[in-house]
């Protein structure tokens, strides 16, 4: 799928329902859906406990918070980019202490422009996670892969009385024999022996 046709998911968190409309007409539904709306933090939490975004867009003040923290916490814990709108009397100061953790600033009021130029930048940080996202899994299951096959080849040094190197050929040469994966070999031993 080329980038022009992935389509992100936003949650617009604003206590005011004329933000949340503008910003909402603002978006083609071909390129941004499904969008949420949450009124508060608290709300919003929830919400993303339930499910995850591409996009969350905090138009700060919120009635229970600022947002700032809320905008870092999202930020650190989720695979989500994270615009907060601020005064821009005070954005100098906000963007000081969010940027470090990857949150994207703009001072209200701002242009239509600067909003779709935001959504840009977003999308490319958004990609650039689920990249990571993909190389994070990668590793996972290579190491789940990894400890599979140890625990196999231990299984073999108990049970058959083979070294450490002579079973982790044999999972090898079984591998390259049968033109199956060393994980297969090893979940076949360990279903074998236990």
């Amino acid at each position: 799928m080329s980038l022009r046709e992935q389509a992100y998911s936003i949650l617009i968190v604003s206590a005011r329902d004329n933000f949340t409309s503008a910003f909402a007409d603002l978006l083609p539904e071909t390129r941004y859906f499904p969008i949420h709306t949450a009124a508060s933090v608290s709300a919003a939490k929830r919400m993303l406990a339930e499910k995850t975004f591409d996009f969350v867009i905090i138009n700060a003040p919120l009635p229970d918070d600022i947002g700032t923290r809320f905008a870092i916490d999202i930020c650190t814990s989720k695979q989500s980019s994270v615009l907060l709108l601020v005064k821009s009397d005070i954005h100098d100061g906000i963007h000081d202490k969010v940027v470090e953790h990857g949150v994207f600033t703009l001072p209200k009021p701002t242009s239509k422009t600067t909003f779709i130029y935001a959504l840009n930048w977003m999308e490319s940080a958004r990609e650039r996670l689920r990249q990571f996202e993909k190389k994070s899994l990668s590793i996972k299951e290579k190491m789940a892969e990894i400890r599979l096959v140890n625990k196999a080849k231990w299984i073999l040094i108990s049970e058959l009385k083979m070294s450490e190197p002579d079973a982790h050929r044999y999972i090898e040469k079984q591998a390259m024999d049968r033109c199956v994966t060393k994980q297969t070999i090893a979940e076949e031993i360990i279903k074998t022996y236990t």
